[in-house]
């Protein structure tokens, strides 16, 4: 990966605290004008047996004291500005593809199959195949009757997996609007910068809502050049699934698992892609690694660099013209007791 860094640039979090260092200005002034009065005064009929007389270098010191207490309120100001230092952006070429995962949250994904359930099992694994995948913009489509963009394409996977660890059930109307998630996720990725352009499509039911049928969105994908790869959570034979009884509360019942494995399957082969069957945790990890082998195209990504705190000299320089003051004022100027 080729990396092109712009020039180092220095900012601040709070630059309205800088405002502060105005304050110097009547301290400044002040202390000027009770510079006179600070001094005990003899009246006498001449100067002149002082004529000759040199200032001795601690009085000078005084002054300068007065300018180190001035630095270390400025650096004090400094300090809760919150200097910063980055590479703002920084130019890269790199192997990566564009992802949209669609992923049916209708309430038939709280079947207990899986633990804790099917939804969050699908999260955690794809959490891990989206952090392992650090170059590749990835977006976000959830769908149940009704679907819509949860996250963008994006390159701040860490945001994506915010928003992921978030998603629940109970977000739309229940029904599994398959055709219209895909198309849905097809619109977001479509324009995307990458030749290698995928969906993958979690869902552990079968189209039964919406206004676009998988084949019809299959075919969509397929004259834009995007591979969908479906995946059909959920075991064989029956599994429990969480029920509401009049007084709200909830039980489990084991009720058949119905996957349209027909109608994935045959999407995935529309656009190039493949069908996977997970019927446990462990299997829907090795999915995601089979799909993390997708091919790649190299890309030019432009990227924020990390920001880096740098109070710590100015922290370090006020602690240090701190104990210069205090020596100072204690050892080198003995005040009269």
């Amino acid at each position: 990966m080729n990396i092109t860094p712009n020039m180092m640039n220095i900012q601040f979090a709070h630059p309205e605290y800088l405002w502060f260092l105005l304050i110097i200005l009547p301290c400044v002034a002040w202390y000027i004008y009770t510079c006179r009065k600070r001094y005990a005064s003899l009246s006498i009929s001449s100067m002149k047996p002082f004529d000759n007389q040199r200032r001795s270098w601690k009085q000078y010191l005084i002054y300068v004291l007065f300018g180190v207490r001035m630095c270390v309120l400025a650096t004090l100001i400094i300090i809760l500005a919150r200097p910063q230092s980055s590479v703002r952006w920084s130019n890269s070429t790199t192997n990566g593809t564009d992802i949209v995962m669609a992923l049916d949250i209708s309430s038939s994904m709280l079947a207990g199959d899986f633990e804790p359930n099917r939804l969050e099992a699908a999260k955690k694994v794809a959490s891990q195949f989206i952090t392992a995948r650090e170059t590749d913009n990835i977006g976000l489509v959830v769908f149940a009757a009704e679907c819509f963009t949860a996250v963008p394409m994006t390159s701040d996977h860490a945001q994506l997996i915010n928003y992921l660890n978030e998603v629940q059930v109970g977000l739309l109307e229940d029904n599994t609007a398959i055709g219209d998630g895909l198309i849905t996720a097809i619109n977001r990725i479509k324009d995307g910068k990458a030749k290698s352009k995928s969906i993958i499509l979690l869902t552990d039911g079968s189209h039964n809502a919406g206004q676009l049928t998988p084949s019809d969105a299959a075919e969509i994908a397929a004259l834009n050049g995007i591979k969908i790869y479906t995946i059909g959570v959920g075991r064989n034979g029956t599994a429990p699934f969480p029920q509401q009884d009049q007084f709200g509360r909830t039980y489990t019942v084991q009720l058949p698992v119905v996957i349209d494995e027909k109608t994935l399957t045959s999407v995935a082969e529309q656009t190039g892609g493949k069908y996977f069957r997970a019927q446990n945790e462990q299997v829907l990890s090795e999915i995601f690694d089979e799909i993390d082998q997708l091919e790649t195209t190299e890309i030019s990504v432009r990227k924020f660099a990390q920001t880096e705190e740098d109070f710590l000299p100015w922290a370090l320089l006020a602690l240090g013209l701190l104990l210069f003051e205090i020596f100072c004022r204690t050892i080198v100027i003995r005040p009269l007791s």
